[in-house]
């Protein structure tokens, strides 16, 4: 099951993209243009039973257009480095799935075909990640499923102690202590070192930001100002304060924190929207003993959290855009676009269909899908983002605080600084 990761890589810079493009602007698809074969890439995981939806999905495709097509399935961890490879050699597909934080690099790049001519209404896809693919009012990706962090807890638990959702950030708190407390062999709320996008929805909601552009067109971060502080504060205090986590947690990511609720050793913690599915499936004991809420505002409303996903995007140069778009709009409109939602655990990252869940009685998708419209944002819409991820700077900050390397005021100075670094260099 495919989850956003802090990827080990080495972007490379969009001048050197763009040098290969210029040098290889014919090469794209490896066959200079010929249509009688589409050539798709998909990243590997996202849906355990990809093989027999995309092989309806091209007789479909076939049958309308007479053009055959070649699903290939790139494991996540690989694709980076075999896109840049790709683009350097011209052998790129046609069309490509493409996290929201990679779209933007390739996207300045030159790599990427502007698709805004052929969408009719953009207003329809979720708008932080409509947004992802934009540059200039050029569309460079058409989103494709969402995914969203609130918080998945033990509703069994919760019951048994007399507590309800907590609607506070100091509520939050109190019920994990006071559960804590009474159920002491598990752990109350894990803080994960190594899943940055647990980190970021506290930061926002104590009012800071991970960057911001300014009007002259810099970027700043307010990790190290008060409100930003605040957010990161609250998060580390509930491991280093209050105990609620656990020591190993500090190496965790987002899938070590789904194991940990599914071997029943946790009782709350942000998790992914696709995750209840799998850990009910790994755990069936678990069937109608979980819960979801939406991450509360520090005083009231909701707190941001992350809304990551993937991007659909067609190769610049490749003589078969126009069959590419086709491909595209035949994943993100109708009833392929709502069913890779249902068969993989993510949302379809179209308004409407992201209302239809959000107005359902299911527990475990109703507080997700109420997040993503309420409650979504995004990281910055820059090539030079993808740098922030690939060298971790958010994670180290947060690795470096639980391990008492550094203070809270110590880390988001650090972080906010190699942010601005990195997105002014990059701009």
């Amino acid at each position: 099951m495919a989850r956003r990761r802090v990827h080990e890589y080495v972007p490379l810079p969009a001048a050197t993209l763009a040098l290969a493009l210029a040098a290889t602007a014919c090469g794209g698809g490896g066959e200079g243009g010929d249509t009688d074969t589409l050539q798709v890439w998909i990243m590997e995981g996202t849906n355990p039973d990809a093989s027999a939806f995309f092989d309806e999905v091209n007789e479909t495709f076939t049958g309308d257009t007479g053009i055959e097509v070649d699903v290939e399935f790139v494991p996540w961890q690989d694709a980076q480095d075999k896109i840049s490879t790709a683009i350097a050699g011209g052998t790129t597909p046609d069309v490509i799935e493409l996290g929201t934080t990679f779209t933007p690099e390739y996207a300045d790049a030159g790599a990427l075909h502007d698709l805004s001519g052929y969408i009719d209404d953009p207003s329809r896809f979720q708008q932080e990640m409509y947004e992802m693919g934009t540059i200039d009012d050029a569309a460079y990706g058409v989103p494709w499923y969402a995914s969203i962090r609130s918080i998945i807890y033990r509703a069994d638990l919760f019951e048994e102690h007399g507590h309800e959702a907590p609607t506070t950030w100091d509520e939050l708190r109190e019920t994990a202590i006071d559960l804590a407390e009474a159920e002491e062999e598990m752990i109350a709320f894990p803080v994960p070192g190594n899943a940055q996008y647990s980190v970021m929805p506290w930061v926002w909601g104590g009012g800071g930001e991970v960057a911001v552009e300014e009007a002259d067109g810099t970027w700043s971060s307010t990790l190290d100002e008060p409100e930003g502080r605040a957010g990161v504060e609250f998060f580390t205090d509930l491991a280093l304060e209050d105990g609620l986590s656990t020591t190993g947690a500090v190496n965790w990511n987002e899938i070590d924190v789904m194991e940990a609720l599914s071997d029943e050793q946790a009782i709350m913690a942000i998790s992914n929207s696709s995750n209840p599915k799998a850990i009910i499936e790994n755990n069936p004991d678990l069937e109608d003993k979980l819960g979801v809420f939406v991450l509360p505002g520090q005083e009231d409303g909701y707190t941001e959290s992350f809304a990551g996903g993937s991007l659909l995007s067609v190769f610049e140069g490749t003589g078969n855009e126009e069959a590419g778009w086709q491909y595209v709009d035949l994943l993100t409109d109708g009833e392929y676009f709502q069913r890779w939602g249902e068969e993989s655990g993510f949302f379809p990252a179209g308004v409407a269909e992201i209302e239809e869940y959000a107005d359902s009685e299911d527990p475990l998708v109703q507080p997700f899908a109420i997040q993503l419209l309420e409650a979504g944002k995004s990281t910055p819409a820059v090539p030079a983002w993808s740098q922030v991820e690939a060298e971790g700077i958010i994670v180290g900050m947060q690795q470096d605080i639980l391990n008492g390397n550094a203070t809270v005021e110590e880390a988001t100075a650090a972080a906010a600084e190699a942010i601005e670094n990195i997105l002014n260099e990059g701009s």
